[in-house]
């Protein structure tokens, strides 16, 4: 049983980072998805992959994982780079 610590990224349509400030515990899933054949809908019986916590920092989670046995992988976010974008660039002149 492993599980993945990472931060989650922003969703394409948002556009503050509200809920991208914590970092989230959860659990690699242990078998694949299967489809009923009936309905359509896929399901798993493995039922670690419903549990998702979240913490303040990356040491909580990491000392969450190690206090109850648990393999961790840690991925760390990615830093975007902020450009700085004004209005008179849009009119500056660059050679």
């Amino acid at each position: 049983m492993t599980a993945r610590i990472f931060k989650p990224t922003k969703n394409a349509m948002q556009s503050g980072l509200k809920k991208c400030k914590r970092w989230e515990f959860e659990y690699n899933p242990e078998q694949a998805r299967d489809i009923d054949p009936l309905m359509g809908w896929t399901g798993s019986g493995d039922m670690n992959s419903q549990i998702r916590l979240s913490f303040d920092t990356k040491a909580e989670a990491v000392a969450y994982a190690e206090r109850n046995n648990i393999d961790y992988i840690v991925q760390e976010p990615h830093v975007r780079k902020r450009r700085l974008k004004n209005y008179a660039d849009v009119f500056a002149f660059r050679p």
